[in-house]
């Protein structure tokens, strides 16, 4: 997911190398954090060109704050938060607004980020509403997206498109696709399109 991410905005390999090692890093320590086993692991990766910065947040349902330690010569671990500091442009702790847990950010100079392409290929997990993705040489509009869990494990992308059934595609699979018409606002509840009950499309892996 980090490198669809940073791979659709351009950022430099040099950069990529180092959020890939603070991300691994802020990841590990919020899976050893003891919480119920029906707990998740949030992962949020962010950029602003203004101020020419690459954020990742990394959410866990644990109490209390993550310090830095000064582990001696002989110990083996107890270094992450050390290297993070040292890589980071700055990093710190929140806790989470809407439910029990914290939030543990890092922020890196990413000073070459440029604008998106018109057109682009990117992880499924990464694709929101409005957008258009190239599917068998057409493009059709995602009208909704969401993430469940498959059967073998790991994550899925059910994509709701503007024409045929909804499509499944593994989440890490790369899909091209361009910025399409905003969605426009509704109020009140919606009715979902009818749909033909056939198997779910799955998006081709051959380009």
């Amino acid at each position: 997911m980090l490198h669809a991410a940073l791979g659709e905005w351009r950022i430099d390999q040099d950069v990529v190398g180092t959020a890939e090692l603070v991300l691994s890093e802020l990841v590990t320590n919020a899976l050893r954090v003891r919480v119920p086993r029906d707990r998740q692991v949030g992962v949020r990766i962010a950029h602003s060109r203004e101020d020419g910065l690459l954020r990742l947040e990394v959410s866990d349902a644990g109490a209390g704050r993550p310090e830095v330690r000064r582990p001696a010569v002989d110990e083996t671990g107890g270094r992450g938060l050390l290297l993070v500091e040292s890589l980071a442009h700055r990093w710190g702790v929140e806790v989470r607004p809407h439910g029990i847990g914290k939030t543990v950010w890092a922020e890196l100079k990413a000073p070459d980020l440029t604008a998106e392409p018109v057109e682009r290929e990117i992880a499924a997990v990464t694709i929101q509403p409005g957008q258009q993705v190239k599917l068998w040489g057409l493009w059709q509009t995602v009208r909704s997206a969401r993430g469940e869990r498959s059967p073998l494990g790991g994550l899925v992308m059910v994509l709701g498109l503007d024409d045929g059934p909804p499509l499944r595609v593994d989440a890490a699979e790369p899909l091209t696709v361009r910025d399409g018409e905003p969605e426009r606002a509704t109020t009140g509840e919606e009715t979902p399109p009818a749909t033909e009950e056939r198997p779910p499309r799955e998006a081709p892996r051959g380009r």
